[in-house]
């Protein structure tokens, strides 16, 4: 799993059965401090992440398949699976 900033959404008017409704978002990934740490991703949203939401993000087929549709099987990679409301570092 990893943080990231959601900073956009994509548009498609078509895809695959199994994801209709589904959103498509792209992702930054980022430190706990808030500073980038790798390239944007693409994820399929499953708890309804807005842009400009710090999220948890998975990056395993099984678990971004089944999180994302509810159904293993599916081809994603990445999926959005918890919108983070704060960030406390322990010393």
């Amino acid at each position: 799993m990893l943080l990231a900033k959601v900073i956009g959404n994509v548009v498609a008017t078509q895809k695959n059965e199994r994801y209709e409704g589904g959103r498509i978002m792209i992702v930054q990934p980022i430190n706990p401090d808030g500073s980038t740490a790798g390239d944007e991703l693409l994820a399929l949203d499953s708890v309804d992440a807005g842009i400009g939401d710090t999220v948890v993000v998975v990056r395993e087929g099984w678990s971004a398949s089944t999180a994302a549709t509810g159904k293993p099987g599916a081809a994603i990679d990445t999926a959005i699976i918890g919108v983070v409301d704060v960030i406390e570092e322990t010393a």
